[in-house]
């Protein structure tokens, strides 16, 4: 005889919110450090098992390696593997001690003569590398690879010998810009959120915003973006936005943009998530892994934008 009872409700989809969409991306192509990350800013993660996570990446001499940065393939450590590694720890907190002190002995061993950092080391030679990133004997101090350095340790009262010099590069470079380029902008503005003379960093960020402007840097309608060039060596179609110079409403880039123009580029950026939970990786695409690895680091980046601006996630 069979059995009797009240029949089984069916069972809701689970909510599809930007959030949720992403973890199920998140978990199926992302590195256990993204995973751990992402439970950490979304999910109430604890700080821990994101820096075991990220010492998979770490290398004797006190940098990092081993593809931290998707471009740059190989176990070498290189200033923009040990730049991520740095923001990784500031993003949990953990930016400060032994580990911290160990970095910017590395720092201070690759640095230029005139104590900031090429954006390559020439140890990086013979390791697949992408093409806009080129190997040469002899780099040049470069403001896209020590901005963000810099500002991260200044924001983080980390005082090191190395950090003097590197300053006085980094106020010499975003001060002489006349001509730029997105990526290096976005380095300067990293600079400049937590360079320690906030007068001095207020007027330079709003030349910085002129010049941005002036030269159509930030595409600020993005519904019609041929209106935008793309800056030389670009991929096609790699506009930014006021979200990338902006990430934060504290961010001095934030003045640069009327309210309108920000809600409109955060609009393009949270319709810019694509089926599978994923938002895009907009530069150049050169070899698959790069491409599948990046692709979690700028979702939980495009995440953390919009929930900075209250944008609803879920």
């Amino acid at each position: 005889m069979a059995e009797t009872g009240a029949p089984s409700l069916p069972q809701s989809p689970p909510p599809r919110t930007p959030v949720a969409c992403a973890e199920r991306f998140v978990w199926l192509t992302a590195r256990v450090l993204e995973q751990r990350l992402f439970a950490h800013h979304f999910r109430g993660g604890a700080a821990d098992p994101v820096e075991t996570a990220l010492d998979a990446y770490r290398n004797e001499d006190g940098g990092y390696g081993h593809a931290l940065e998707p471009d740059l393939r190989g176990p070498v450590s290189q200033p923009l593997h040990t730049a991520h590694a740095l923001r990784v720890l500031d993003a949990v907190g953990r930016c400060a001690g032994q580990r911290v002190e160990r970095m910017c002995r590395y720092l201070t061993s690759v640095s230029t003569a005139d104590g900031a950092l090429p954006a390559i080391h020439p140890s990086q030679r013979g390791y697949p590398t992408a093409p806009f990133v080129p190997v040469v004997d002899d780099p040049p101090s470069d403001l896209l690879a020590t901005g963000p350095v810099v500002g991260l340790l200044h924001r983080n009262e980390v005082w090191h010998a190395w950090l003097f010099r590197a300053t006085d590069f980094c106020w010499q470079a975003v001060e002489s810009l006349e001509k730029s380029h997105p990526y290096e902008i976005e380095a300067a503005v990293a600079f400049l959120d937590s360079a320690p003379d906030r007068p001095r960093a207020e007027a330079a960020a709003d030349r910085l915003g002129r010049l941005v402007r002036e030269h159509r840097l930030a595409a600020l309608d993005p519904e019609n973006l041929d209106a935008y060039p793309v800056s030389p060596g670009y991929a096609p179609g790699e506009h930014h936005f006021p979200y990338d110079y902006a990430r934060t409403p504290r961010s001095l880039a934030r003045a640069w943009f009327t309210d309108d123009e920000m809600a409109r580029s955060l609009d393009h950026l949270a319709a810019q998530q694509q089926e599978d939970g994923g938002w895009p990786v907009r530069w150049r695409h050169w070899a698959p892994a790069p491409a599948l690895e990046a692709r979690p680091v700028v979702t939980i980046e495009a995440l953390r934008t919009l929930n900075a601006y209250g944008r609803g996630i879920g």
